[in-house]
């Protein structure tokens, strides 16, 4: 049902976006828990008001009580962590990737939940944030832990249709055209 309002919610001119949330979650290949993990961490991320009423309260039925907890603090972690190292990856002295972060990361290390789900979950995040050394780092993960290229490309498909919502629905909220 929530699903249902946040596509209802998108105006006309967004029709593909309304069909692609239909299927990047309705129709998802992914597991529950990574599936709706992802689209609770990419709204988080997105942090457009509309979209976190219409998905966190099904995310929290979806979810259990410490998949949703882990999900909200690796796009809180990710958020973090996406700005310092793709500001490292942007400056154009490589000296920088060598200096300690000194950074308290100790949910990526211990999330607390899958491991997959989790990697999915920060690499989600990342894509929303545009941070290319932490998508290759997270692609990286879950390809060594066995993970199919199409499952990883179904994480980002995930984090773009929720960052088109959230942009449209947040412009629309302000233009009230």
């Amino acid at each position: 049902m929530a699903l249902d309002d946040l596509v209802a919610a998108l105006p006309d001119y967004a029709g593909d976006l309304g069909a692609n949330l239909r299927s990047v979650i309705g129709r998802s290949p992914l597991p529950r828990p990574r599936l709706w993990g992802t689209v609770l961490a990419c709204a988080v991320a997105v942090r457009s008001p509309p979209v976190l009423r219409a998905l966190g309260p099904q995310a929290r039925e979806e979810l259990t009580p410490a998949e949703y907890t882990a999900a909200k603090a690796a796009a809180s972690a990710m958020a973090m962590t996406n700005v310092f190292h793709r500001g490292r990856h942007l400056l154009s002295d490589p000296a920088y990737v060598t200096l300690r972060a000194g950074l308290r990361t100790n949910v990526l290390g211990h999330p607390g939940v899958d491991r997959i789900d989790h990697e999915t979950w920060a690499l989600a995040v990342s894509a929303v944030h545009g941070c290319g050394a932490c998508l290759d780092a997270h692609e990286r993960a879950l390809r060594r832990a066995g993970v199919e290229r199409e499952a990883v490309q179904e994480a980002f498909r995930i984090a773009a249709v929720i960052q088109a919502a959230g942009t449209t629905l947040d412009a629309e909220a302000v233009l009230g055209d």
